[in-house]
């Protein structure tokens, strides 16, 4: 829970009674918890700062186990039955030992995931899925993706190889094994950037996942048709250059929704890996949260129950 707006210091465990789950949701003992960005956006009050939200519940993605399902719980996967290994998104609080969730927004978890990769799966899954559907990344194209090696950018570059396409992808020299082995072309960031991009060869669309001014010179720079770059962090220049600024507005999170099935089945048939950098104790929430600001994560940071 964050008891005030602020940063990772109002992050405090407080035991709450969890009610039994009513029609079509479901009770579950939490395995993992997904740390991501937009839970320290929420608490820190970058989004609002409505004192009725307070104290806020903090955690939209968990894997566990059904404990109990009320009438009519079933997932997106199918029919839920208690002892049900599963995965769940949509929810507030999921920083827990357990939580309720609506039935809708659970799936069954791949046996190929651990509980800690499946708890960071879904939320970046869904984030990397939805900027390639809006670019239309496919058959023969060359993606560039900025901040490749990051949560989102990982399972970007999976899924864009997924979808036929060849990926060149900025990060640092550190990171730039990590990226051959999902089959992507690195380059390092910096001056001279988009010089070593056009050595490389054309590229057809670029997704921006760190908001630099690097990143979306860059861009505009190389890709022709502007439609076909999409940003997630540089919200305040896009409408400067004509590149979509992409949420879970304006259906955005119904396209993230939709691709969950897909990115399970993915997972499942091995041809999707999640990166967990390092697991916390739920307790030490504040301290994940620290590490994950420092923007040095090398894949997804979860909580532990």
């Amino acid at each position: 829970m964050a008891a005030a707006y602020g940063g990772p210091e109002v992050l405090a465990v407080q035991d709450v009674d969890v009610p039994a789950p009513a029609d079509g949701q479901a009770l579950i003992d939490v395995r993992a918890a997904g740390a991501n960005p937009v839970d320290y956006k929420l608490y820190s009050g970058e989004m609002g700062r409505d004192p009725a939200a307070l104290p806020m519940p903090v955690g939209l993605e968990v894997s566990g186990v059904v404990a109990a399902v009320g009438p009519g719980a079933t997932g997106y996967t199918g029919a839920l039955s208690v002892g049900d290994e599963v995965v769940a998104t949509g929810m507030r609080g999921g920083y827990a030992e357990q939580v309720i969730v609506d039935a809708k927004d659970v799936g069954h978890k791949p046996g190929s995931l651990s509980f800690e990769q499946a708890a960071g799966l879904l939320l970046v899954g869904g984030t990397a899925w939805h900027l390639l559907t809006n670019t239309g990344v496919g058959t023969g194209d060359t993606v560039l993706i900025h901040g490749a090696a990051g949560g989102v950018g990982l399972l970007a570059v999976q899924l864009a190889v997924a979808r036929g396409a060849s990926v060149i992808g900025t990060a640092s020299p550190a990171r730039h094994d990590q990226l051959r082995k999902y089959g992507a072309t690195p380059v390092a960031y910096g001056p001279g950037l988009a010089d070593r991009i056009r050595a490389i060869g054309p590229v057809d669309a670029a997704l921006d996942l760190v908001g630099t001014d690097e990143a979306l010179d860059t861009s505009v720079e190389l890709v022709a048709d502007r439609s076909r770059i999409a940003t997630i962090a540089g919200f305040g220049r896009a409408a400067e250059l004509g590149i979509a600024a992409l949420t879970g507005a304006d259906g955005g999170q119904a396209i993230r929704d939709a691709a969950r099935p897909d990115l399970l089945a993915l997972a499942r048939d091995g041809m999707l890996e999640v990166i967990v950098d390092r697991a916390f104790p739920l307790d030490e929430a504040a301290e994940a949260h620290r590490y994950l600001q420092t923007g040095h994560a090398r894949g997804k940071v979860v909580l532990l129950p």
